[in-house]
């Protein structure tokens, strides 16, 4: 019988159900042992789907003698606790972005490790959307030659509760994380320097606590190219997720996912469906594929595909480019970097 990655499950929120299902539906070389969250009211999920044991204690999940991987779907500020605490007992660890929103913590889980010898995976699942990884591949093989101009379109249908924003770091720590990760993955180089254009538009009230809902961020990277992303938090019309990236040889792009491709034409013009309502449904496979990753480099000893450096950067870049945003000026990712161990 082949050998099954014993896990345990940490957060069973939106994303840790979601994670939580795909594990024991879809994942055949994965057992979840054990899953937690403070709230007991979502056990009910874990038992309806046949985990024998629940607990609102995350640590039971760290220390449990049989877990060997920990999956982390907690909040943001207990995500480098319980990456430090499941390294120093052996378990390899799968979480959730971001790893932190500062770049110490970050660098303290990194080490945590590297000095255990075990595998981390952060969840950038929009790496394993079929589209952009296709994009991605495309870019390794030159087929679009030296990369020039990177853009990135990503909006969301509706804001979150103004309440939640109060506490999610902010938009570029929050949202554009994903694009800041996407921008270094096709491109295939670092990002240098960040210059940022952005406001309130939909909730003015949110600047009183330093954030916004719509920007415009130009990166420059290592390698010569530039990219363009522009972020908001509410289209009217669905969850806006395209990609295109410009080289030498030609260009490459990922259009929105729809329900359908039927496109009606009348008098009026022509008629298509609205782009897939939100990240649940446009990244559903994504999601899985992810997951799987991690379970393959865990049990067949690979290189993890998202680590502890690239949760670095991502956050070091959205540091950054708050830092653009406040200060009104291009912000060199060195900056943000010099004061952390990397």
């Amino acid at each position: 019988m082949a050998k099954k990655l014993k896990t345990g499950v940490i957060g069973l929120g939106r994303i840790g159900q979601i994670h939580l299902s795909n594990l024991v539906h879809h994942m055949p070389h994965a057992e979840v042992i054990i899953a937690s969250d403070v709230s007991p009211e979502s056990h009910a999920f874990a038992l309806n789907l046949g985990v024998k044991e629940v607990t609102t204690d995350a640590y039971d999940v760290i220390n449990h003698p049989d877990v060997e991987a920990v999956i982390v779907c907690s909040p943001t500020p207990f995500h480098v606790p319980y990456t430090v605490a499941a390294a120093r007992q052996k378990k390899h660890i799968f979480c959730e972005k971001p790893l932190d929103v500062t770049l110490e913590a970050i660098h303290e889980a990194e080490k945590a490790v590297t000095e255990n010898n075990v595998k981390l995976m952060l969840g950038f699942n929009r790496r394993f959307d079929a589209n952009f990884n296709n994009v991605r591949t495309l870019v390794e093989a030159n087929k679009i030659g030296d990369p020039h101009i990177l853009r990135i379109t990503s909006r969301d249908p509706a804001p979150p509760p103004v309440e939640y924003l109060k506490i999610s770091g902010g938009i570029f720590l929050d949202m554009s994380i994903h694009d800041f990760d996407m921008a270094r993955f096709i491109v295939g180089s670092e990002v240098t320097e960040v210059f940022v254009k952005g406001d309130a538009l939909i909730h003015p009230e949110i600047k009183e606590f330093g954030d916004i809902d719509t920007a415009v961020i130009v990166l420059t990277f290592e390698n010569g190219a530039i990219g363009v992303i522009d972020n908001s938090r509410k289209a009217v019309y669905g969850y806006d997720q395209r990609l295109e990236i410009f080289g030498s040889k030609g260009m490459a792009k990922a259009e929105n996912n729809t329900a359908d491709t039927l496109i009606h034409f009348d008098d009026n013009g022509g008629h298509s469906s609205l782009p897939l309502h939100f990240f649940l449904e446009r990244y559903e496979t994504a999601y899985r594929v992810c997951l799987k990753s991690f379970i393959d480099c865990v049990l067949n000893d690979k290189p993890s595909p998202v680590d502890a450096h690239d949760g670095l950067m991502a956050t070091a870049i959205g540091i950054a480019a708050m830092k653009s945003l406040t200060e009104g000026r291009s912000v060199k990712i060195s900056e943000v970097l010099q004061y952390a161990e990397v």
